[in-house]
């Protein structure tokens, strides 16, 4: 799939943007703050509905603005789809093919992104909670059911911690609502914990062998998921259920003491080793950076394996983190197969077929013009 033309209205530092893209590698050059980013992260937040630089949506509105408008048109196999997100501060609408959509879950999955940028790198060694954001964000791009799921399980677990908390402070003494919330909030959390395992399995198939490549054969990386109660991707949903169930009464008087949920998808990791070692932990910086890229790469070919099209590529200023053999094997990858979005301050140095044969943006002040 490759997106053809994108228009911004209000968004960040544009006033207004009309731009069309051909299906290969579209390189946006400037000075740092003229608004490169600003353009790809348009087209991430028009595929996933939300932002991968900030939570708050505001930040989206240009200033004394009252919404900001994305429009894009997407070409996959089966023909064109057009594509509409408005941002106010009211919250979201979405269209596709001119039809609002009554749920962001309906919406997502319908562009097919996969975003590489210097926080990416943190993938390995930042906290639990990138990892899991990537996670969600990852299969709820193939998979509708995932992403309802996961916004319901985050809303029950949002109740029972309310609960959690007026037991604490003996606002109430009432378990049976407590019982309500544990047992909405199991239910969910064995299809997400099953549909993780499933998912981590199918991103390790892909990532070692690319992680092989890079590392010429000398290193084999293995991807873990860790989740926060001891179950394993062998139990059938009825034995994970009783462990949750098991675990949470044991921890139940704990829990209320702290007023908040100890356990379940919110508080689940995962550990990627090279070698049998934790890159986190003992990784050099080389290892952790090919361990990012790897998994990256792999991303790009279990969403092609998954829907039959190959996702949107953004690199947002990453060229300039990676050394030359990485740079090399990314370019490589891919080649006139994936459409591609680099965002850098300058290409030289990176002697590669790829950005020569790239269309080239210049970005200035918010405005874009074709480098011919």
């Amino acid at each position: 799939m490759h997106i053809t033309e994108l228009s911004l209205e209000n968004y960040r530092n544009y006033a207004s943007l009309n731009i069309e893209f051909e299906n290969k590698v579209n390189v946006f050059l400037g000075e740092n703050a003229q608004g490169k980013t600003n353009v790809i992260e348009s087209i991430f937040v028009l595929a996933m509905a939300k932002s991968h630089r900030t939570s708050n949506d505001k930040d989206l509105i240009r200033w004394e603005t009252e919404y900001a408008k994305i429009k894009g048109r997407v070409q996959k196999t089966q023909g064109s789809v057009p594509l509409e997100l408005i941002i106010s501060k009211k919250g979201k609408k979405a269209k596709c093919n001119h039809l609002e959509q009554q749920r962001l879950s309906q919406y997502i999955g319908n562009m097919n992104v996969v975003m590489f940028a210097p926080e990416d790198l943190h993938l390995v060694k930042g906290n639990p909670q990138v990892r899991r954001r990537f996670i969600d964000m990852e299969i709820g791009q193939v998979s509708p059911v995932y992403l309802h799921d996961i916004s319901q399980y985050y809303k029950v677990l949002q109740q029972r911690n309310r609960y959690l908390k007026q037991l604490q402070m003996k606002k109430t003494s009432d378990l049976t609502m407590l019982d309500v919330f544990t047992d909405q909030l199991i239910q969910l959390a064995v299809k997400i914990v099953k549909k993780r395992f499933d998912f981590i399995q199918l991103l390790q198939n892909w990532a070692q062998s690319i992680h092989s490549g890079i590392s010429r054969g000398g290193e084999t990386l293995n991807i873990l998921y860790e989740p926060s109660i001891n179950v394993s991707e062998e139990d059938d949903p009825s034995k994970m259920i009783h462990m949750f169930e098991e675990k949470f009464h044991i921890q139940q008087k704990k829990e209320i003491e702290r007023g908040i949920t100890m356990f379940g998808p919110h508080r689940d990791d995962l550990i990627f080793q090279v070698n049998g070692k934790n890159v986190q932990t003992f990784g050099s910086q080389g290892q952790q950076r090919t361990t990012a890229l790897s998994v990256k790469l792999a991303e790009i070919e279990l969403i092609h394996s998954e829907i039959k099209e190959y996702p949107i590529l953004l690199l947002d200023d990453v060229l300039s983190e990676l050394d030359d053999y990485r740079q090399s094997h990314l370019l490589n990858t891919i080649q006139g197969r994936v459409q591609t979005f680099v965002t850098t301050t300058s290409t030289e140095g990176i002697n590669h077929q790829t950005l020569k044969e790239a269309s080239t943006f210049a970005v200035e002040h918010g405005t874009i013009s074709q480098v011919k």
